[in-house]
């Protein structure tokens, strides 16, 4: 019986997220429950206060993960980031691919300035789609564009999904947020092929009226501001000036900053900010600590151990392993959220694949490192795939009158596929991941 507890555990903890119960006190009351019909002992439940004291309580970096969501929030309700996308289309807009070009441009802007994938969904939606449609793009078109756009902002650094990462993981943040860089600009660069070779099959549309280019003071005042922000802060963080800690708290101060320059700044603004992040940051700490939960008694019963087992005795070693892996969180994408796999799968995977050689040269933090970047892009295609991704339900719900669901199913089907061609470049190209570092 005690060899099918880790079993047990694991389907009646993913049973009760699917049934929609808080995935918090899931987490938490599955290690809870299992503790009693274990034979640990009860004093274990003294060992997981202490695990949820000095993993997350007292874990300075998720610090940052509140200020991050302030400095994205600031920005989206002052204005700042929709006056940097009105400034981005109106000098690339001047052609259908220039206006496809202009939604990747913009979404890489609100990807390193908020990593809010929600408020680069919605403004996307809001304000690119009637330009995109105007331009000859069909619909399906139009919303995958969009969707995998503003997707972006979990992967580009400063992203929330990266620290979580990096703090699961055991590895620098910093190192984290550089090697994320350029596979967020490879996805960045197989969208913009797929654009450009799309926007070549569309007809000129008649009475179009072309979009006249602002002139470059004009976009200097309206871009310059945002784009120093965004170097600062990653940029202090990447060359080891400040920690993520004290760079998010530059970052959310720049974006007051910004705002008090454009005129745009209030109190009511800076408390709706300040309540939305204690708001999201409750969610996110409540979830690290029933992971912490489970984590403890997943591996106090001996779970762990079997999965190690089970993947390193069979043909294929590391390989397999890293492939079973990749695809169990493809799949789990269609129904739970980032988060949610993050904390329950990188506990229990991330020891195993740091002991093992995939004979590319990897090994201690770099492999560490490699793996993360390459999950985070896996994780980033769970919020484009049906019937929980959570873009599809932002973009769905601001363009209600304009987009189906079909046409947005449709739509992400081409950048789903370009997403899992990218992860496939990063496996076989290590060097895009960690040769930054």
């Amino acid at each position: 019986m005690e060899n099918f507890l880790p079993a047990f555990m694991a389907l009646l903890t993913l049973g009760g997220i699917l049934l929609g119960y808080r995935v918090a006190l899931v987490l938490a009351g599955s290690a809870a429950l299992f503790i009693l019909i274990s034979d640990l002992p009860v004093s274990y439940f003294g060992l997981i206060v202490s695990r949820i004291y000095s993993n997350v309580i007292a874990n300075w970096i998720l610090v940052s993960v509140p200020m991050f969501i302030f400095m994205g929030l600031i920005l989206e309700r002052s204005g700042i980031a929709e006056r940097a996308l009105r400034a981005a289309q109106s000098a690339l807009g001047g052609s259908p691919a220039g206006m496809g070009i202009a939604v990747l441009v913009v979404g890489v802007m609100m990807a390193a300035s908020s990593g809010i994938v929600g408020a680069s969904v919605v403004l996307l939606a809001l304000l690119a789609l009637p330009r995109l449609l105007e331009n000859g793009y069909t619909k399906e078109t139009s919303s995958g564009l969009i969707a995998a756009s503003g997707t972006l902002a979990i992967l580009i650094p400063p992203s929330v999904m990266l620290i979580v990462l990096a703090d699961q993981l055991k590895v620098s943040v910093g190192d984290m947020f550089a090697a994320a860089m350029i596979p967020g600009f490879t996805l960045v660069f197989l969208y913009a092929i797929y654009t450009l070779i799309i926007a070549r099959k569309i007809k000129p549309v008649a009475g179009l009226k072309k979009i006249q280019r602002p002139p470059i003071l004009s976009l200097a005042v309206d871009l310059l501001p945002l784009l120093l922000l965004v170097i600062c802060v990653l940029g202090s963080i990447i060359s080891g000036v400040a920690t993520p800690t004290e760079a998010s708290g530059l970052g959310a101060l720049g974006a007051i900053l910004i705002a008090l320059i454009y005129r745009t700044c209030s109190i009511d603004i800076i408390m709706h900010s300040a309540r939305e992040s204690v708001v999201a940051t409750s969610m996110v700490l409540l979830v690290m600590i029933g992971a912490t939960c489970f984590s403890a008694v997943f591996n106090g019963i001996g779970g762990n151990s079997q999965i190690e087992h089970a993947f390193t005795g069979v043909a294929g070693g590391p390989w397999l392993l890293l492939c079973s892996v990749m695809v169990i969180i493809f799949f789990l994408g269609f129904v739970l959220d980032w988060l949610e796999i993050t904390m329950i799968l990188m506990p229990i995977f991330g020891p195993i694949i740091a002991n093992m050689d995939f004979g590319n040269g990897l090994a201690g933090s770099n492999l560490l490192v490699w793996f993360g970047i390459l999950v985070a892009v896996n994780l980033q295609t769970s919020f484009l795939t049906p019937p929980f991704g959570f873009a599809l339900f932002y973009l769905r719900g601001a363009t209600s009158s304009t987009l189906t669901t079909t046409n947005i199913y449709k739509g992400i089907i081409p950048f789903v596929l370009l997403q899992l061609l990218g992860l496939l470049l990063l496996i076989a190209f290590p060097v895009l991941v960690v040769g930054v570092l």
